[in-house]
């Protein structure tokens, strides 16, 4: 049996979707941009949250930021845009929200609230699917558009996030999807174990700005230690591989979180904070600077709509 309830914490209205007989539950916030605070399961009579979310929820949009963009919806744009600017239809536009370097970061809509749509729990599932209305608030973006995203929660520790992005303006727009979630087990990264399924890495400058080369790599295509291994990169996924394409394994905790994502997201970004205590994994429709480079970019026609999906699974391995 599945539950879906909503609770006031720290005067933000938040929602909690669970599994009564496994006892694992997420919590998703709408007015914070719509994201997922927690993914709790219980372990040996112990709850484990796998999302590193510290963020100060009572001011949000002050410090979501400052703590790294924590599972965070990235749109219309993910990870960088060079310089701030890009071209779309003979016309260059420059972003405002958030630069850092010269550089736009993460998208605009990472602190939007977000509306309820639908909300739903039965036998076998809990589903809560939100929505924001985008109407060229920012001038360097000044289309309008409809994210809508939904996160379902099923038996077997499993939950699906299915973002839909319709395009509300009369013309084409430029788009890319993704998502910032930072994921923990509790201890160092350092100990854990890694795999996922890429044989290309995408070079970049020290902006972090692709330059347009695919460089072989293969160090994590079988389970390897992560050891001291600094990642800030992105990646292409090969989809000739078996589902799950990325997994992330504590052995001495014997669980594992399992990253199934879907066609439309053929790219792979992973970073390493320095504090070490998680590992952002973040799926991308597009590559960082997508809207000059045009790796992965979509074009969306006016009324079209484009739909990204991912599952993420905790495997208990005793």
């Amino acid at each position: 049996m599945f539950t879906l309830k909503n609770i006031i914490e720290d005067g933000i209205s938040a929602y909690i979707l669970a599994d009564e007989n496994s006892k694992t539950n997420i919590k998703v916030l709408p007015s914070c941009g719509a994201i997922l605070q927690s993914f709790n399961i219980v372990q040996h009579d112990t709850l484990i949250n796998i999302i590193d979310n510290d963020i100060n929820v009572g001011v949000f949009e002050a410090s979501v930021a400052s703590a790294g963009f924590k599972s965070c919806k990235l749109s219309p744009f993910a990870c960088r845009v060079n310089k701030a600017k890009y071209k779309f239809a003979d016309k260059i536009y420059t972003i405002k929200k958030f630069v850092l370097n010269e550089n736009a970061l993460h998208g605009l809509l990472y602190d939007a609230p977000f509306s309820i749509k639908n909300c739903q729990a039965d036998e076998d599932k809990a589903i809560i699917t939100l929505y924001h209305k985008y109407r060229g608030e920012d001038d360097g973006y000044p289309f309008c558009y409809d994210c809508t995203i939904t996160y379902k929660l099923e038996k077997g520790n499993t939950l699906t996030l299915i973002t839909e992005i319709n395009n509300k303006t009369n013309g084409m727009i430029p788009m890319q999807d993704g998502w910032h979630p930072y994921f923990t087990f509790g201890g160092v990264i350092d100990d854990l174990q890694l795999e996922f399924q890429s044989k290309e890495l995408l070079e970049c400058n020290d902006a972090l700005i692709p330059t347009g080369k695919l460089l072989l790599y293969t160090e994590f295509i079988a389970l390897k230690k992560i050891g001291n291994t600094i990642f800030d990169n992105c990646f292409t996924i090969n989809f000739a591989e078996c589902q799950p394409l990325c997994v992330v394994r504590d052995s001495n905790k014997k669980m594992q979180l399992e990253i199934y994502p879907g066609k439309n997201y053929p790219y792979l970004q992973i970073y390493t904070p320095p504090h070490r205590k998680s590992i952002a994994i973040e799926n991308l429709s597009a590559a960082p600077d997508a809207f000059n480079n045009g790796m992965g970019l979509i074009t969306l026609q006016a009324g079209e709509k484009a739909i990204f999906e991912t599952t993420y699974k905790i495997s208990l391995l005793e």
